[in-house]
C-alpha cells in the first residue's frame, strides 16, 4: 500500500492484482469495464477491490494507462446536416461520462483547423476524428501527429491515413437494383453538383446496376444542384422529352421531393406511374413527401461510432491501418416505390 499526505496508507491497483492473482494490466483492464477480460476474472478483480475499498479516481486511471481520457473531434461543418448523425454515432461509442470530448469547428478554414489541431495537441488528447463536410478527399493532417487519427465520411488524400466513408457506388447500385425488382425499366436519374466525388460515385454505381440487367439510363442523366427547385425543373425537362420513363432514382432526397412536385403537376402518379428514389435519408423530408420517400441512407450513426471505435483500439495497442474504407449503406422502402400491382 501506499502513503498519502496524512500518512495513512491509501490501496493501489497492484494491492487489488496482488489479492486477485492477476497482473496489473489485467487488473486496470476489469476495472474499466474492458470486454477482453473473462467475466470470472473480472468478478475476482471487483470482489478484491471491494475487500480493500479500493476506488480508482479518473486522473489514477488515466495516469495508469498513460492517457488523459480525451479525444478531438475537429470537424469543417458543425451546422452540416451530416455532421450531427456522426457525431451522434461517435458519442455513442464514447460512452455517458467515461470519454471527455473537445469538439473544435474549422468552418472550412485550413488555418483554423491548424489552430484547433495544436490546441488539442496541447490538452493531450489520446485520439482525434476528423470529419468533413462531403466525401470528397480532404487535405491529409500530415504524418507527424503523435495520436492516432482517423478521418470521417471525407476520406484524407493521404493513403497512409485511416478514412470511413459510406459506400456512394454500392448505394446508386442499390438504388437501381430496387426500382428493377419494383419491375422499372425505363429508369432516368437526376443529380446534384457533378463536380462532388458523391454526385459521381452514385452515378457509376447506378450504371453498373442497369448495365447488369442489360439497360441503361433513359435519356441523358441530368446535373445540377442539390435542391428542389433543380429536381422540380429536371424532372420536366426529363418527362418532357421522355414521357415513358418509369422511375427516377434522385441523387438527393431533396432531388426527389422536386420530381414528385413536378409529377403531380403533371398528373403522374407516383408511384403507380413514376416511381422515385431518393439519396440520403433526410428523415424530415422524407417522411413528410407524400407519398413518403424510399432512401438510402449512408448509415452515418454507424460511421461515427465506427471511427471512434477504430480511435479506441489504436489507443489500445492496436494496428491503425490506412487506406479508405467503403462502409455499407442500406435501403429504407417507403411508399413512393411500391410495386405496381
Amino acid at each position: 500500500m501506499a502513503s498519502n499526505d496524512t500518512g495513512v496508507r491509501t490501496t493501489t491497483l497492484s494491492d487489488v492484482a496482488r489479492l486477485a492473482g492477476v497482473s496489473l494490466a489485467t487488473a486496470s483492464k476489469a476495472m474499466n469495464g474492458r470486454t477482453d477480460v473473462a467475466p470470472a476474472t473480472r468478478r475476482r478483480v471487483l470482489e478484491a477491490a471491494e475487500d480493500l475499498a479500493f476506488t480508482p479516481n479518473a486522473m489514477a486511471r488515466g495516469l495508469l494507462a498513460g492517457r488523459t481520457g480525451t479525444v478531438g473531434l475537429l470537424t469543417s461543418d458543425l451546422d452540416g446536416r451530416f455532421m450531427l448523425p456522426i457525431l451522434m454515432g461517435a458519442e455513442d461509442a464514447f460512452g455517458a461520462g467515461q470519454v471527455n470530448v473537445f469538439l473544435c469547428d474549422a468552418r472550412g478554414d485550413a488555418i483554423r483547423e491548424q489552430h484547433h489541431l495544436r490546441a488539442l495537441l496541447s490538452r493531450r488528447v489520446d485520439g482525434i476524428i476528423v470529419v468533413g463536410r462531403q466525401t470528397d478527399p480532404r487535405p491529409s493532417l500530415g504524418q507527424d501527429i503523435p495520436v492516432p487519427v482517423v478521418y470521417a465520411y471525407a476520406p484524407s488524400d493521404d493513403d497512409r491515413d485511416l478514412s470511413l466513408t459510406p459506400d456512394n457506388r454500392a448505394g446508386g447500385r442499390l438504388a437501381v437494383e430496387h426500382l428493377l425488382a419494383c419491375g422499372r425499366t425505363r429508369i432516368a436519374h437526376i443529380s446534384g453538383d457533378p463536380t462532388y466525388a458523391a454526385a459521381r460515385e452514385r452515378l457509376d454505381g447506378a450504371r453498373s446496376a442497369l448495365a447488369d440487367a442489360g439497360l441503361e439510363f433513359v435519356g441523358e442523366p441530368l446535373s445540377g444542384d442539390w435542391s428542389e427547385h433543380w429536381g422540380r425543373d429536371a424532372a420536366a425537362t426529363l418527362l418532357g422529352r421522355h414521357p415513358e420513363i418509369d422511375a427516377v432514382f434522385a441523387a438527393s432526397d431533396q432531388i426527389a421531393r422536386g420530381v414528385i412536385d413536378t409529377a403531380r403537376d403533371l398528373g403522374r402518379s407516383v408511384p403507380d406511374d413514376l416511381a422515385v428514389i431518393g439519396y440520403d435519408n433526410w428523415e424530415l423530408l422524407a417522411t413528410n413527401s407524400r407519398p413518403e420517400l424510399t432512401s438510402i441512407d449512408a448509415n452515418l450513426q454507424q460511421l461515427g461510432r465506427r471511427a471512434a471505435q477504430r480511435v479506441f483500439e489504436a489507443i489500445d495497442g492496436a494496428e491503425m491501418g490506412e487506406g479508405v474504407r467503403h462502409l455499407p449503406v442500406r435501403l429504407v422502402i417507403r411508399g413512393s416505390t411500391v410495386p405496381r400491382r
